[in-house]
């Protein structure tokens, strides 16, 4: 299988909450949910894997794809080759619902190296020694309280962000000073877990994060060192949740490649994990073969009254037997069909 690679610094974030890849050349476009198995044509569900330092996001997907024998393989938020942990893999049907995890709040423990700044924010730039002294740890717990909440940052030079139809970090390999424009992002937390002083010129902190989806983490080491007049960027990262998944629940890829289509079987989780907020309908026969026919139908089971700005008109769209046919939307007393992941009858399965 070949690859086509991307600038090391090509992505979208540290782990974005980011990313630098290479992409496959045939990438496919509460309560813990408990796993359930693939069917006889393939697997439809959700795969959480423990991303090691090295591969990029792609790479894994790959290897899954491989492993599964599943062609439909694709990913809910990009790691940097640098970073590890939790990633969640998305096969077969699985694939239509990925859109809803994008906005997943994500958490991270990340190392913040101090003394230094990066020409990427990270450890993968050129460094330069600060000018100003080191923090001790009073100052940098101090200032991490200016950096939660809602928050103003600059994704950093080497990032996919878009400028006039070009890549960021494309016109930072080329020499150019990309002009991005800030954004604001959600900090939830922001809290230091250890404290490394052994070199006092060059200390480190090791901080665990919960963030906002589109976050860049490297910012936020950049933007903290410059904030104590000593710079600093990321040495670290390992991405701790996704949304309801946690890294606890991932599985390791090498525990994955002796009988892998039997241990990946053990460890999918159905379609809809990690979908809680969003509501269930259960829909009789006559239902589900119109919604499989992509037709409209009368609310079975019409949401509470109450405010709209609370109400999620996203729903799970389940036969009478508890499987997942659709995500709908409710509409003035009717739900139309979103995404339809069981075909009508007669038209054929495929995956």
């Amino acid at each position: 299988m070949s690859d086509v690679r991307e600038p090391r610094h090509g992505g979208p974030g540290d782990g974005r909450s980011g990313s630098r890849e290479r992409r496959d050349a045939h990438r496919s476009g509460g309560a813990r949910p408990q796993p359930t198995s693939g069917h006889a044509q393939g697997f439809d569900g959700v795969l959480l894997v423990r991303k090691p330092v090295g591969p990029t996001s792609h790479d894994v997907v790959a290897i899954v794809r491989r492993l599964a024998g599943t062609r439909r393989v694709g990913h809910g938020g990009t790691l940097d080759p640098f970073a590890s942990g939790i990633l969640p893999v998305f096969l077969g049907r699985a694939t239509r619902v990925v859109e809803y995890h994008m906005a997943d709040r994500k958490r991270y423990r990340a190392t913040i190296c101090f003394g230094a700044s990066s020409t990427t924010d990270d450890l993968e730039g050129e460094l330069t020694p600060a000018t100003g002294p080191a923090p001790d740890r009073a100052a940098v717990e101090a200032a991490l309280a200016g950096f939660r909440g809602t928050i103003v940052q600059v994704p950093p030079a080497y990032s996919a962000v878009k400028i006039a139809g070009r890549r960021a970090y494309a016109l930072a390999r080329a020499g150019k000073r990309p002009e991005i424009a800030p954004r604001t992002v959600t900090i939830d937390h922001l809290d230091l877990v250890e404290w490394d002083a052994t070199d006092p010129e060059r200390p480190v902190a090791i901080v665990d994060v919960g963030c906002s989806a589109g976050t860049y983490v490297r910012a936020i080491a950049r933007d903290l060192g410059a904030a104590l007049g000593s710079g600093a960027y990321l040495g670290a990262l390992q991405r701790t949740a996704s949304g309801p998944f946690s890294d606890d629940d991932a599985v390791d890829l090498d525990d994955l490649r002796d009988d892998p289509r039997e241990r990946i079987a053990r460890r999918l989780l159905p379609v809809d994990a990690g979908l809680d907020a969003m509501p269930i309908v259960v829909l009789d026969a006559d239902g589900v073969r119109a919604i499989e026919r992509g037709q409209r139908i009368r609310d079975p089971q019409p949401a509470a009254e109450g405010p709209a700005d609370v109400q999620t008109p996203a729903v799970r769209l389940r036969a009478p037997g508890g499987e997942l046919v659709a995500v709908g939307r409710r509409e003035g007393g009717w739900i139309s069909p979103v995404k339809v992941l069981r075909p009508a009858a007669g038209a054929g399965a495929g995956d």
